[in-house]
């Protein structure tokens, strides 16, 4: 039997930080995720993680780490990957939820 051994192209992988709430934020947004032609059916790949704090909690994400798969089309429509992920944490701080929570996570203990 013999193998074959295929190239693998290098990831295009953009990386910003954003600080958002005085937290920075690192997104890393992978336009063709599948590696394949560019088509509207494939999808892109979002990486949101809380660096400062690490693994702070945000409104989309108790853990500081978010996977989100969605179209390029999505991330362009909203100015781009920080731009999208600004939007989703801003309409998600909105929720009832997340500023009982954060007031909680603001509020010194002593126990």
């Amino acid at each position: 039997m013999t193998a074959i051994r295929t190239e693998e192209k290098p990831r295009d992988i953009e990386t910003h930080r954003v600080t958002w709430q005085g937290i920075e934020v690192e997104v890393r947004f992978e336009r063709n995720w599948l590696g394949s032609p560019p088509s509207p059916y494939h999808p892109s790949h979002l990486a949101i993680e809380a660096i400062t704090p690490s693994h702070a909690v945000l409104p989309i994400t108790e853990t500081g780490y978010r996977s989100h798969f969605l179209s390029a089309e999505e991330v362009d429509a909203a100015g781009g990957p920080v731009a999208y992920v600004v939007a989703a944490l801003d309409d998600a701080a909105q929720a009832d939820g997340w500023r009982v929570g954060q007031a909680a996570r603001q509020q010194l203990s002593l126990f």
